[in-house]
C-alpha cells in the first residue's frame, strides 16, 4: 500500500477503546497504473489499487500498440470525506486510451461540509500518447468538492482529453448552483505550464455564474484539449500555415456549432488555438450534447495528432 495513503488511513481510524463509532465514514481509494511499450505493443505492467477503484483488463480494438482501459469506481460516487486518486504513467513511446463506463457523481455533502476530493495525475514519457475521455461528472445539490486533473508531458508526448461537468441534473430539475466546486485542469509540458483551466463556484462567485459575462446559469460546462501538435502540422503555433489553421478552426466551429444548435437550446461552443494546442469549450444545458460535440472534435483531430482514425471505446455502445 502507498506509504502516504497508509499514514492518512491510520490517522483517520482508531481501534479498541479509542474508536468513535459515531465518527463520519471516509472512504479513500487509489489506483496506480503503469504502461510500457515493447515488442508486443503497449502493455499494462503495473496495476495497484487501494480501496474501490479498479481497471478492467486492457482491451485492444485498435491492435497491440494501444490498449483501451476502463476506470471503475463501484460505489458510483463521492460522499463527504471520500477521496479518489488516479495515477497513470505511460512510459516512453507507450500509448493508452482511458475512459469510464458511467458518469461520475458527487453527492450532497454532510452537515459538516467535509470535502469530496478527486485527483487525476497523468505522466507521459517521451513520445508517449494518452487519451482521457471520461463520461461527465454530476455535481449534486449542496455538494462540496475539489476535482483536479494534472497532465505532465515529456518531449514529444501528446494528449487528447476532455472533462464535462454537470451542475445538478437539468433533466430532473435538480439545480446544483448552491454547491461548492473547485475544478482545475493543468497541462505541463517539459516542466512548464502551457494550459491551466480553473473553475470556482462558491458564495463569492455565484453572481458571476449567473451573469451574462459568466456562465449565464448554464448547468453544463466542458473543456476539450488536444496537443501539442508537431511543428510541421498546420495546427502548430510555429507552423507557417497559420492561415490554414485559422481557417480550419473557423470551419469546425461553423459546422459543429450548427449541428449542436439544431438539437435545440441556447448553447455556447467553439474551438480556439492556445499555443500548440487546440482547445474547445462547451456551455449549455445537455451533457450528452457536450460529449457528442467533443467526440466530433476528437474524430477530426485524432488523425492529425496521433496518426489514427477515431475508434470509439466499445463501452460507449452499451
Amino acid at each position: 500500500m502507498n506509504t502516504a495513503l497508509t499514514a492518512v488511513l491510520e490517522n483517520e481510524s482508531t481501534s479498541g477503546a479509542d474508536a468513535d463509532e459515531s465518527a463520519p465514514s471516509r472512504w479513500h481509494a487509489r489506483l496506480s497504473l503503469g504502461l510500457k511499450s515493447g515488442a508486443r505493443g503497449t502493455r499494462l505492467v503495473h496495476n495497484e489499487h487501494d480501496g474501490p477503484l479498479y481497471v478492467q483488463k486492457p482491451f485492444y480494438p485498435e491492435g497491440a500498440e494501444l490498449p483501451h482501459l476502463y476506470i471503475l469506481h463501484p460505489p458510483g460516487g463521492l460522499v463527504s470525506g471520500d477521496r479518489l486518486q488516479l495515477d497513470v504513467d505511460v512510459e516512453e513511446q507507450g500509448q493508452a486510451l482511458l475512459t469510464t463506463p458511467g458518469a461520475g457523481r458527487v453527492y450532497r455533502a454532510r452537515a459538516d461540509r467535509t470535502l469530496q476530493h478527486q485527483v487525476n495525475h497523468f505522466r507521459l514519457g517521451a513520445d508517449a500518447t494518452l487519451e482521457w475521455l471520461p463520461l461527465e461528472t454530476i455535481i449534486f445539490p449542496n455538494a462540496r468538492t475539489r476535482l483536479e486533473t494534472r497532465v505532465e508531458l515529456e518531449a514529444g508526448a501528446r494528449f487528447i482529453g476532455w472533462e464535462v461537468t454537470s451542475l445538478g441534473l437539468p433533466a430532473c430539475d435538480l439545480d446544483a448552483a448552491e454547491a461548492e466546486v473547485s475544478q482545475r485542469l493543468s497541462v505541463i509540458r517539459e516542466g512548464k505550464p502551457v494550459f491551466i483551466e480553473q473553475f470556482q463556484l462558491n458564495a463569492q462567485t455565484r453572481r458571476l455564474y449567473q451573469a451574462m459575462v459568466g456562465m449565464q446559469s448554464k448547468p453544463i460546462n466542458g473543456v476539450f484539449v488536444a496537443g501539442p501538435f508537431p511543428e510541421e502540422s498546420p495546427f502548430s503555433a510555429k507552423s507557417a500555415a497559420s492561415q490554414q489553421r485559422a481557417q480550419w478552426i473557423a470551419e469546425q466551429n461553423h459546422q459543429h456549432s450548427e449541428a449542436v444548435l439544431k438539437q435545440g437550446g441556447n448553447v455556447l461552443a467553439g474551438l480556439s488555438q492556445v499555443g500548440d494546442f487546440v482547445v474547445g469549450r462547451y456551455l449549455g444545458d445537455c451533457s450528452e450534447q457536450a460529449r457528442q460535440l467533443f467526440e466530433q472534435w476528437w474524430q477530426a483531430l485524432r488523425p492529425e495528432l496521433l496518426g489514427r482514425q477515431a475508434c470509439p471505446p466499445r463501452i460507449w455502445l452499451t
